[in-house]
């Protein structure tokens, strides 16, 4: 007993000198920190922005941890706050830069501009008397402009087809939603869609009354679709989770160094415990995507479908600093029910490396072919309930793999995308026939099935494509052509009516949607799914 009081004693001795060893050490840094501003600060040949300094040690520090721990100035935390809330206070609309002027694509409904008068395809010339039209002004200066306190005005003079002279409008800002539902929709009598591009404050209510629609159309089963999906809340994950699965099931956990394990656990049974269930993802769904993913995966509620997630499994505590800035500091690690780790590997202070990892998935041929994809038996997994292999170690490997379909990509078709001509060309069409389009197809689904792109709006699009400089390949457009015949039906129906339309009609050719819709129509292919290992 003596011997094990003196070791005891001994290791007690070590840990606080251990501790007491890291505390100096940390002083010391700190105090080394604060020295080197202060002599900068009086002896540097040159004025300083202390803050600014200030700024970057704590960036350059972040740098030589994991590649989520993050520092956002003030500018920075106001934006995302925007974005996980829900809202902002502006004017209501959406607009896009045409030919260097602000062009309304859609008047939010019930928001101020709306309430006023405001309708899409209004130019916005004037801001409080300033010029913004034909000034080659950025879209982050426009917005400033536009946004501002709920209570306040701002007066805009507006250009309107059919008007000679310009139409004034005093706007009183309000709370405006953003809307994280991008669309849901019937695909067939008793198939639904949902597709949810991030999960923000709101997403949980909108995903219920989307839900509670789509049941009254006759859903029985659903497609959800995450794909692009970076992510949000985590609390929301959870009550979307929460719908699927019944009470006291684990949705995920985590664990960290200095943080205990923490399970969240579904609090109800759901309205869609019952009926077939698709998830598709692909490499840009990530963190809460990849959560609802690997729940309902694990718990063989759903079958997965696309190509394997991001891989962004770190917990970050938000730490408010004294001017208005956050620290986003890593402090655990999410794992799904099996116990997977969602994190894909990375080596510390290596950023850059970390970023340029879909890149070398694309390289490695991990896009094209499952088979190009390879799992040690150590990150082997068993789900809960039908004993199915999945795999840890860095993202949600679907259930059934869709290869990225590369045949339509050419540099003509990159090109017209990125220099926005597109979208510039299904604006114009909009903004000269809007009244008589949708005189002649009232709904979306008329425009769908009666709507052809004419031959005059691809003569329109070569036209402006030489006029931007892009070189107009014959046989990289016969290449692309059936794929730009879809993607600008779609924004004219976007322009039209709404985000909802835009992918009712671009899922036509969305082969990670056309693979889960298959999967709902066939009871034995999702039965089959849902009881064997991953299928390339």
């Amino acid at each position: 007993m003596r011997y094990l009081r003196i070791g005891v004693l001994f290791a007690l001795s070590i840990n606080i000198y251990i501790i007491g060893f890291a505390q100096s050490n940390i002083k010391l840094e700190s105090n080394k920190m604060t020295r080197t501003l202060q002599l900068i600060d009086n002896l540097y040949v040159d004025e300083v922005d202390a803050s600014k300094l200030g700024e970057a040690a704590i960036k350059a520090m972040l740098l030589e941890l994991d590649p989520h721990s993050t520092y956002m100035d003030r500018d920075e935390v106001k934006v995302m706050n925007e974005a996980m809330q829900g809202n902002f206070e502006g004017i209501g609309i959406s607009f896009n830069m045409f030919t260097d002027t602000l062009y309304v694509v859609e008047v939010i409904s019930g928001g101020p501009s709306q309430k006023v008068g405001m309708m899409p395809g209004d130019r916005i010339i004037y801001v409080n008397d300033t010029l913004i039209a034909g000034v080659k002004l950025d879209n982050q200066k426009v917005i400033k402009m536009l946004k501002g306190p709920k209570g306040t005005s701002v007066n805009v003079k507006v250009q309107r087809k059919g008007n000679d002279d310009l139409l004034s409008f005093k706007i009183v800002r309000d709370k405006i939603p953003l809307n994280s539902v991008d669309a849901a929709y019937m695909i067939t009598d008793d198939i639904g869609y949902i597709k949810l591009s991030r999960f923000g404050v709101t997403s949980y209510k909108e995903f219920l009354k989307a839900e509670k629609e789509l049941k009254a159309k006759g859903m029985k089963k659903l497609l959800f679709d995450l794909t692009g999906n970076g992510g949000g809340v985590l609390q929301v994950a959870t009550e979307i989770v929460d719908e699927f699965l019944d009470k006291d099931k684990l949705v995920v956990y985590t664990k960290g160094r200095k943080q205990p394990r923490l399970e969240l656990n579904t609090t109800s049974a759901g309205q869609l415990t019952g009926g077939n269930v698709v998830i598709l993802v692909d490499e840009m769904s990530a963190s809460a995507s990849e959560i609802v993913a690997g729940a309902l995966q694990d718990w063989d509620r759903a079958v997965i479908v696309g190509r394997r997630t991001f891989g962004k499994g770190l917990v970050q505590r938000q730490i408010p600093l004294l001017d208005g800035s956050m620290m986003r500091l890593t402090v655990a690690r999410y794992y799904t029910p099996t116990g997977r780790s969602i994190q894909k590997p990375y080596e510390e202070g290596k950023k850059d490396q970390y970023e340029k990892d879909l890149f070398e998935r694309l390289k490695h041929g991990e896009y094209l072919s499952a088979d190009s994809i390879s799992f040690p038996d150590s990150l082997k997994y068993e789900t809960l309930v039908n004993k199915r292999t999945v795999y840890g170690g860095g993202g949600i490997m679907p259930d059934l793999f869709v290869p990225l379909d590369t045949m339509q990509l050419t540099d003509l078709h990159r090109d017209l995308i990125s220099r926005g001509i597109m979208n510039k060309v299904a604006i114009g069409e909009v903004d000269n026939n809007r009244m008589s389009l949708i005189e002649q197809y009232p709904d979306v689904n008329k425009f769908k099935s009666g709507y052809a792109v004419s031959d005059m709006l691809l003569v329109n699009m070569k036209k402006l494509a030489e006029e931007e400089g892009v070189d107009w390949d014959k046989e990289q457009f016969e290449q692309s052509e059936a794929l730009m015949l879809v993607q600008l039906k779609a924004l004219l129906a976007r322009d039209l009516y709404d985000q909802s339309a835009y992918f009712l009609i671009i899922n036509d050719v969305n082969d990670i949607f056309q693979a889960g819709l298959r999967i709902l129509s066939s009871e034995m292919e999702y039965d089959n799914l849902l009881r064997s290992s991953y299928t390339k």
